[in-house]
């Protein structure tokens, strides 16, 4: 009798009671199997309890299997799962760095903007009374528009500056020379000799200077931390490809169906087959890297020349400064004024009785250091960005080395220092193909991961220019420039954005035009030419709008 015929299983117990000659007993048994996939929370009932014959594999080595065709379906999805979670929590700390440090930049300049406002109500309150309750809405004005520039608005800092002293001015001009009557065209005719008489000193000017490179910064770099919180929150979530999705499948599980599930999978063959389902979002890292060295620019100018908290700070000191220069230089500037725009009509008698040091005679009285209102959020601008600068620098190239990050895992390889036992994708061998460089257009041969580089993934691309465009975008604000950007998503299917993205911003495409301010007259010639260039640009309906607006304030 041939020997092969005492082979007979226990119906009961499921034991191997004989085998032929030479036969691997545990090679057989698919105990171990069970456990591991049982531990994965898989029923048992798809499960032989020992090998089967492997032609109904489609993935892995169709060879003697423990795995049924139910398994290695199963075993596929839950490797897609796997990379998916894996992919996502290696990016965590980037995503975490935007995710917080865009919170805690967009509270410090709210809260910079809110203390700025109160600080020049309280001071203006003790040193010019009833004259400032009078008129608090012209500097209200300023505080809102600044603030709506700041969250994203359609303000122009130089012509909404240029307004704010032209009102103050004509506000000042009434009070100084209480004893005539000036109509709106008489007032409007003032306002006009605002840069010519320089009735508030040079002030404005710095001012402008000051506040608008100092906006144009924060506002721009608190926008470029929502854009790379948007496109690391999108980029992390990843949808790997029918090609991908088998090559994980061969890499984490196929040792299952092979009876080896302890047995983990080689290091470079764990990166040849990242590299390739990570292809498209290794060839994020270029433009990843340039937003971040502009990040990191931007954030050096709000260290320094364009530091926000030191324009914000002592806003309402300055704006003393030149309504005491105004009152220094009230007949000179009454005179010129009215050689210009013609001898105003003398007002009722009542009014005229009234002298103008009676009227606005209270001078300049600095305020104490400790009545300011404590520092915004509990923290100060340069402490911000010094926390900021160093997380950056970190996030630099993070999506080329996430192959790597993924791959040094303990619970996914054997590691580099076990190179001969560990799974090569066939056996329990060293793994022995070349490791592939990152991007796509270096997959081409990978042994691993079926990779059509002649189709980049579209989304990557999107978030490709959402990184171009807002790296543009930070080095205009880096040189003092503003962009108007003109949203272009709603000609194309995008990827969901629209008008309530934070900040004004989304991670879409778009077309922007760097603006530029006129020519400046001799008297500017030491501004510089990098502040000089400010941003002009307004949509012609809210241009009409924003004129009727401050014209019937002025009123």
């Amino acid at each position: 009798m041939p020997s092969w015929i005492g082979a007979v299983i226990l119906p009961l117990s499921g034991l191997l009671l004989s085998l032929p000659a030479g036969a691997d007993v545990k090679a057989r048994s698919c105990g171990e199997v069970r456990q591991a996939y049982g531990a994965k929370g898989f029923s048992l009932a798809d499960i032989p309890y020992q090998e089967i014959a492997g032609e109904h594999l489609r993935i892995c080595p169709q060879e003697y299997t423990c795995c049924t065709t139910e398994m290695e379906d199963k075993l596929s999805q839950q490797s897609k799962l796997e990379f998916e979670n894996l992919v996502e929590e290696t990016s965590h700390f980037v995503r975490t760095t935007f995710v917080s440090r865009h919170k805690k930049f967009d509270e410090f300049f709210r809260e910079l903007l809110e203390n700025a406002e109160k600080s020049l109500n309280d001071m203006f309150v003790r040193t010019y009374g009833m004259l400032y309750m009078q008129n608090s809405e012209v500097f209200q004005d300023l505080f809102t528009e600044l603030k709506r520039y700041y969250t994203g608005g359609n303000v122009n800092l130089e012509e909404m500056l240029n307004d704010f002293w032209a009102r103050l001015l004509e506000r000042m001009f009434q009070l100084i020379n209480p004893q005539y009557h000036f109509s709106e065209d008489y007032l409007e005719c003032v306002s006009k000799y605002t840069d010519q008489l320089k009735p508030f000193g040079d002030v404005p000017r710095k001012l402008k200077i000051q506040v608008t490179r100092a906006f144009i910064a924060a506002r721009t770099f608190v926008q470029g931390l929502t854009v790379g919180r948007e496109v690391a929150n999108r980029v992390s979530k990843v949808s790997p490809t029918p090609g991908c999705i088998r090559a994980l499948m061969k890499m984490l599980y196929c040792p299952y169906c092979r009876g080896l599930p302890t047995v983990r999978p080689c290091n470079n063959y764990c990166l040849n087959v990242m590299k390739g389902c990570l292809a498209n979002q290794a060839d994020l890292d270029t433009e990843w890297n340039l937003f971040i060295d502009a990040m990191l620019l931007v954030a050096e100018r709000l260290e320094g020349p364009f530091n926000i908290e030191s324009v914000m700070d002592p806003i309402d000191v300055k704006i003393s400064e030149a309504i005491m220069n105004m009152q220094e230089n009230s007949m000179q500037v009454s005179a010129k004024v009215f050689q210009g725009c013609g001898q105003p009509k003398p007002a009722p008698a009542l009014r005229s009785a009234r002298s103008a040091p009676e009227n606005f005679n209270t001078r300049f009285r600095p305020y104490n250091p400790e009545e300011r209102p404590t520092t915004a959020a509990g923290t100060s601008l340069d402490r911000l960005v010094t926390d900021i600068k160093e997380k950056l620098k970190l996030s630099k190239k993070v999506w080329s080395a996430l192959p790597y990050t993924i791959c040094k895992d303990e619970s996914v390889t054997a590691g580099t220092s076990n190179e001969e036992e560990c799974w090569n994708g066939h056996s329990k061998a060293r793994y022995l193909p070349e490791i592939m460089n990152d991007g796509l257009t270096n997959q081409i041969n990978n042994p691993e991961v079926d990779v059509d580089i002649t189709r980049p993934d579209t989304f990557i691309r999107q978030q490709i220019m959402a990184l171009r465009v807002m790296t543009n975008k930070l080095k205009n604000a880096y040189n003092g420039n503003d962009v108007n950007f003109q949203d272009t998503s709603d000609e194309s299917s995008g990827s969901g954005s629209g008008s309530g993205c934070m900040d004004d911003v989304c991670p879409t495409e778009f077309e922007f035009v760097t603006t530029e301010a006129p020519a400046v007259d001799p008297d500017r010639r030491e501004v510089d030419s990098s502040a000089a260039q400010l941003g002009h640009s307004f949509l012609s309906g809210s241009l009409v709008c924003v004129a009727l607006a401050w014209q019937r304030l002025c009123r």
